[in-house]
């Protein structure tokens, strides 16, 4: 019986991990390039609760559509 921690299903998953954190910072700057404002002022110095729930769900939006494409 073959065990499932081999050395290539590690380094498929820290190459797959790399690979999707990578795609989720470029989706991520590419959605704050589209934002008429500086998403860390308003959030962090203006306090805008509104928007970081926004950026929070296309936070989660962006991941789950990276996660889909690579594990379908």
């Amino acid at each position: 019986m073959e065990s499932f921690f081999t050395l290539k299903t590690i380094g498929a998953s820290i190459f797959y991990s790399v690979l999707g954190i990578g795609i989720f910072i470029l989706g991520f700057i590419g959605f704050d390039k589209f934002t008429p404002y500086n998403l860390w002022k308003e959030i962090v110095e203006e306090k805008n609760i509104a928007l970081a729930i926004i950026v929070g769900a296309v936070a989660i939006g962006i991941s789950l559509i990276i996660s889909s494409a690579i594990h379908g």
